[in-house]
Formats: structure tokens, sequence, C-alpha cells
């Protein structure tokens, strides 16, 4: 079994417009995690078996140390990445056109349902507020 946390966001930006700020290194350091996390990032290698390693630091200072790979990249359209350390799940970022803009999906699935359940709380927010602060890097590129 698994869990799936699934959060979704219309951006007044294009499909393309979006993955480029997934799939450069140095904007989704400026984005990717909860409200008051920054990011170091060491290896980006954005193409299908690449590695992503990254220290994500808290606003107390604690670092978190990450390591993806990415699974599936169809530019302007999918990107599946396997998350290799605690909690292990896999994230499943879908961009379909709506109108002028994107609609995004975010699925991202625990291995464990126990530590989802455990996590929940802390995962459900933290998601909506990383697709906050991509609307935010999203204005921050269109100004």
């Amino acid at each position: 079994m698994s869990t799936t946390f699934r959060s979704s966001r219309q951006f007044a930006a294009t499909p393309a417009q979006v993955f480029a700020a997934i799939s450069d290194a140095e904007r989704i350091a400026r984005w990717w995690g909860p409200a008051g996390f920054s990011n170091r990032i060491a290896e980006f290698d954005f193409r299908p078996g690449g590695r992503w390693l990254f220290d994500m630091i808290g606003p107390d200072g604690t670092v978190y140390a990450n390591e993806s790979v990415f699974v599936t990249i169809e530019p302007d359209r999918l990107l599946l990445l396997r998350h290799l350390c605690q909690p292990h799940f896999q994230l499943s970022i879908t961009l379909q056109a709506a109108g002028d803009g994107c609609e995004l999906l975010w699925e991202q699935t625990l291995d464990d349902d126990a530590q989802a359940e455990a996590l929940r709380a802390i995962i459900e927010p933290a998601n909506q507020q990383n697709l906050d602060r991509l609307a935010a890097e999203l204005a921050r590129a269109a100004s």
C-alpha cells in the first residue's frame, strides 16, 4: 500500500514557463520546500536517471539532506522523481494548459502508509506552501 497526497494549482503562466521554474537549478532553489526553508543544491542533473542532491535548511537552521533521482521528464508536461532518502516517495508534477495559464497537479506518493499518516499534518500544508512559493517565483520571473 501507499498513500498519495494531491494538490493542484492554477497558475497565470504557460506550462513552458512553469516547467522552466522546475527545470532550472537556480530557480528551483528559490522556491522548493515549505515557507521559511532555503536550499543548497550540490547536484542537479536534470535528465532521466540524473541525480538531485541538496540540503534543505529549515528556519531554525536545521539541515535536511535530500537525494532524488529524476525518473521521467517530458518538457512542459511531466516530471516524475523518486526521493531516495527518508521519507521514501515518488513525486509526479503534471502540467496542463488551462485557458491562458497552466494547471499543475502535484501527487506525492509515500511508500509507507504509517509514515504517511504520521507526516500528514506536515506534508499537506508544506505542499501548499511549496506551490505558493512557486507562484511567487513565477510572478518574480514575469516582472
